[in-house]
């Protein structure tokens, strides 16, 4: 496996910037072949595995998933890795990781989901029309209908 698509852990999460800068926005700022740099964090307090995500603008984008960062790890350590942005997709945003130099080859696009259809509109109602010789009860008036 040469080439692989992973998706981008932690997005939600603000950065430890001073600006708390959004992850979730400098996704939406990449554009589909966008380099990405990986890096290893074998210091992270929570996974020693860890692979951070960051953009061409040095701004972390999140995390590979725990299961996938020790093999990406691994497969980092023994050579060339080259990631690009893929894209966003639903709620969430992947990459495309390419092992032992070349640039990763980007699938084609998966279309959106089906848009809901448009509410229906109402039928417009129409008017009576008014006669102002008729005679209209009251609905709500006496049993006699006064």
């Amino acid at each position: 496996m040469d080439e692989l698509t992973t998706s981008i852990v932690g997005i939600d999460f603000p950065n430890e910037d001073k600006s708390k800068s959004n992850r979730r926005m400098e996704c939406m700022l990449c554009a589909p072949g966008d380099v990405v740099e990986l890096r290893l964090e074998p210091t992270n307090p929570y996974d020693e595995n860890a692979v951070a995500i960051f953009s061409e603008r040095g701004t972390q984008l999140g995390y590979v998933s725990a299961e996938r960062a020790p093999l990406n790890g691994k497969r980092m350590k023994e050579g060339e890795t080259i990631a690009v942005f893929q894209a966003m997709h639903g709620s969430g945003a992947y990459i495309r990781i390419r092992f032992g130099g070349g640039v990763p080859t980007l699938p084609d696009p998966v279309p959106d989901m089906p848009k809901r259809p448009p509410p229906r509109q109402a039928r417009p109602a129409q008017r009576p029309v008014y006669d102002p010789h008729a005679f209209y009860p009251d609905g709500e008036g006496p049993e006699f209908g006064a």
